[in-house]
């Protein structure tokens, strides 16, 4: 029996020893902010993290048939496979409210249930201040990283004025323009002998597609269709093999754009948007 007894309380200690290294590979692998520690951020940081991706979506109508919150969910996902693929870098919490529209005249996305809109000098501020933040916390590249159309012009204004006052301070403040807008998707879908007309310009064939491949509940399968309601494009022709190639395109993009801003290049993107 006491042989039995030291066997058990062996087998104990073997478990909790796993369960306690387990959970630190867990911890110095995260790389979501939100989902560590501040011990963890500050060791991260000193461990060389020092790259912060600053994600932000947009809560809108996106059709009858795709949910409201489609690119928080992408660009949750990208903004991950993006830092993973950097190496150094953590991501924010995505800001999940973006401009989407006149309120009191509910133009835009706003005339949709379901949709949340701030201004576009509201969304500057958050912007600022989440980057104001990771600076002061010792991050040294910041990057905002939006996957809706409004979100590009206020992040570039915010990037290029930090920038700007922040020279010489070894910070540098990046809007990753090419993952939205210069990624190659528009080609790709094309060469494939799809058209404008079947791709369209928001809640289409691109970002259903997206959207069926990270999280295909999001997709209310018996309400695809062709441009009506809040949508444009043909979703019906989405797929989640298609989406897969699209959001890996857009991860390429901004990896290499955020690369090359390391490097004092430039990426000139040419608009590929309009979602």
């Amino acid at each position: 029996m006491p042989r039995v007894r030291t066997r058990l309380r062996n087998l104990w200690v073997l478990a909790a020893c796993l369960c306690t290294t387990f959970a630190h590979i867990s911890s110095a692998a995260e790389i979501e902010t939100a989902r560590m520690t501040w011990p963890e951020i500050r060791d991260a940081v000193a461990s060389g993290k020092t790259t912060i991706l600053i994600p932000s979506g947009g809560t809108e109508q996106n059709g009858p048939h795709m949910v409201t919150g489609k690119h928080n969910v992408i660009v949750a996902e990208t903004a991950r496979r993006i830092a993973s693929e950097l190496g150094d870098a953590l991501v924010a919490p995505v800001i999940a409210y973006t401009p989407e529209g006149n309120i009191s005249s509910r133009e835009g996305h706003m005339a949709y249930p379901g949709t949340i809109s701030i201004s576009p000098a509201t969304f500057v501020g958050i912007l600022e201040g989440a980057a104001r933040s990771f600076k002061a916390h010792s991050f040294k590249t910041i990057v905002f990283l939006g996957d809706s159309g409004p979100n590009q012009a206020p992040q570039t204004r915010v990037a290029t004025a930090l920038q700007k006052e922040w020279a010489g301070e070894g910070v540098q403040v990046i809007s990753a323009n090419s993952y939205y807008a210069n990624n190659g998707q528009v080609d790709m879908l094309k060469a494939a002998g799809e058209t404008n007309a079947s791709i369209g310009h928001h809640a289409g064939m691109r970002d259903t597609s997206e959207l069926l491949a990270i999280d295909p509940a999001g997709i209310r399968s018996d309400k695809l269709a062709v441009d009506r309601d809040g949508m444009s494009g043909d979703s019906r022709r989405a797929s989640a093999e298609w989406g897969a190639r699209l959001l890996a395109l857009k991860v390429k993009a901004a990896v290499a754009e955020i690369r090359a801003a390391k490097l004092g290049q430039t990426v000139h993107p040419s608009h590929d948007g309009g979602k």
